[in-house]
């Protein structure tokens, strides 16, 4: 029972990176852009956090820098598609490339830097409790934080008006500029959360679920999180479960490996991806259930008339 305990801790830990991530991508989307860089973005926060935490010793600046990282990067690509007019697809693409590049480049020197101790938690001693404590209960914060924003982005998005204003911009933002809501704008500040969102999975990453800096650590879990939106048809309470679903899969390896079960290594290290393509050919057979649930202006680009 412990080890199907530990199983299931794992699995909430490595959901909550696949979570933060979709989630802000899911705002960016339901805005109408579809931001590709999710990965290089989550790469430049990873390394921004772990060398603010190894210079500073203090794992709330960390997570800052990690923050500001994915949120500047955002705020770039939404200027060259929201006012400039890019192609999201190219330009996601190019700033994934550019992540890439730049976090290979900065984190040089910090593949051997170890960082600071981490306090370890057990909220209010239930942590001690035998095998559902460990599972439960010795979380980080932000796993507890990705299920509370997963509430208040349904509460936001279907129950205030400022949530009713973003759908109605990613669904049809000629009739929001007609009534005078700043589209731009406001597909600007979905786009620079979303940045923010990966900023703090990157972070997480490299100083909380693993941790250290690797070139390259991020090892696809951005595309897994960009698939996550899709297979949840841009439904947040979807996005999480499916987030501990893929978390579970990815921790399975693991699992199946101490168990000395005869599959190569190969095969299981390439599971998580082959669930998502699997997912996602599922789906793409149903174009109609897909149109039905995606925001109509997703992707297009938007050119107010003077």
């Amino acid at each position: 029972m412990e080890t199907y305990a530990l199983l299931f801790g794992s699995m909430l830990s490595a959901g909550t990176v696949l979570a933060l991530a979709a989630l802000g991508e899911l705002i960016s989307e339901k805005a109408g852009v579809l931001n590709l860089g999710v990965e290089g973005m989550m790469l430049c926060a990873a390394i921004a956090g772990f060398a603010t935490t190894v210079s500073t010793g203090s794992y709330i600046a960390g997570f800052v820098a990690g923050v500001l990282a994915g949120a500047i990067l955002a705020a770039v690509f939404g200027w060259l598609v929201i006012w400039l007019g890019s192609n999201q697809y190219a330009t996601g693409l190019a700033l994934m490339l550019f992540g890439t590049g730049l976090s290979a480049f900065v984190g040089a020197g910090y593949v051997q830097e170890s960082l600071p101790a981490r306090m370890r938690f057990t909220w209010f001693g239930l942590g001690d409790i035998p095998i559902v404590g460990p599972a439960l209960f010795r979380q980080h914060p932000l796993a507890y934080g990705a299920m509370l924003l997963t509430a208040l982005m349904i509460w936001w998005l279907y129950r205030t008006r400022a949530g009713l204003v973003l759908r109605s911009v990613g669904e049809s933002p000629e009739s929001a500029n007609a009534l005078g809501y700043p589209v731009r704008r406001i597909r600007l500040a979905a786009v620079v959360f979303g940045g923010a969102m990966s900023g703090i999975a990157g972070a997480y990453l490299s100083l909380v679920y693993t941790p250290l800096w690797a070139e390259g650590m991020v090892a696809g879990r951005g595309w897994i999180a960009l698939a996550l939106v899709v297979f949840a048809t841009w439904r947040p309470l979807r996005v999480l479960l499916g987030a501990y679903l893929f978390g579970g899969v990815m921790m399975l390896q693991f699992f199946l490996q101490s168990e000395s079960i005869p599959i190569p290594s190969e095969f299981l290290a390439m599971t998580p991806y082959l669930a998502t393509i699997i997912v996602l050919a599922l789906i793409s057979r149903n174009a109609t259930w897909i149109r039905i649930n995606m925001p109509a202006s997703l992707g297009k680009a938007f050119n107010p008339v003077s």
